[in-house]
């Protein structure tokens, strides 16, 4: 019988930690398929967050760091200042990137750092139970807001990619989404030529992923899809918003 699919070799035969529908273990498998298709597993580091993705060491068959909560940019800029014929990535979440890392990832950025940053954005703290984030979108229930985010005590949630795109360092920046299949490839291409504009040393590349978190969403696996196509989305419009020519 014919292959039509299989496992990429770069994720361990080990089960994720991850809530059911929690597309965590989408994001790591376009990781690993991207690394593996470019032929760049000798020459990858991931720096892994502190969030829902803190074991991505243990899932991803890569030389991996554990950085402290928000500095993941920092250990990255290191790791590929050391070694910069490596491919160096991020892979964190909005709490660690957008909350206590926004400076980092900012300042990373600005820099023109050549490292790819892998953000997972699903609105919302997972690991720590489901507070408010600074993606939280105006009027969502969370632990921290349970009547609704207020834009007028809270402010309003923060467009990583529309921001970071205003910095000349940034080379190339893109958001996606993982609601549905089509958009899971274009996430995959998005991923591939993050690391591509990397690897040619062009500056700092970063792809912003939309993400369901059922758990603490309080929504089926079904209903986290349809929530995040008829509420991120339009706040969060996919697309590039920076590419280096």
């Amino acid at each position: 019988m014919a292959v039509v699919f299989k496992k990429t070799p770069l994720l361990r035969d080990v089960p994720f930690h991850y809530c059911p529908g929690c597309t965590h273990g989408i994001a790591h498998r376009l990781v690993a398929e991207c690394i593996e298709e470019l032929e760049l597993k000798e020459k990858a580091i991931g720096v892994a967050p502190v969030g829902c993705a803190v074991f991505a060491y243990k899932y991803l068959d890569i030389d991996m760091y554990e950085a402290a909560h928000g500095r993941a940019p920092a250990v990255a800029t290191g790791a590929k200042r050391v070694h910069p014929e490596n491919l160096v990535f991020t892979y964190q979440g909005d709490g660690d990137l957008a909350s206590i890392g926004a400076a980092e990832i900012v300042h990373a950025a600005a820099r023109g750092e050549k490292i790819t940053a892998v953000f997972i954005n699903n609105a919302i703290y997972g690991m720590t139970g489901g507070q408010m984030a600074p993606t939280t979108l105006v009027g969502q229930k969370t632990t921290t807001s349970p009547f609704g985010r207020d834009a007028s005590h809270c402010g309003y949630p923060v467009r990583v990619s529309e921001m970071l795109s205003t910095l000349d360092g940034a080379a190339y920046i893109e958001r996606v989404s993982l609601h549905d299949v089509p958009n899971i490839n274009k996430a995959k291409k998005a991923i591939k030529k993050a690391f591509e504009t990397q690897m040619s040393g062009k500056g700092f590349s970063l792809v912003e992923i939309l993400s369901t978190c059922p758990t603490n969403w309080g929504l089926s696996p079904v209903e986290a899809i349809k929530w995040l196509k008829e509420n991120m989305i339009p706040y969060y419009p996919l697309g590039v918003f920076k590419e280096a020519k």
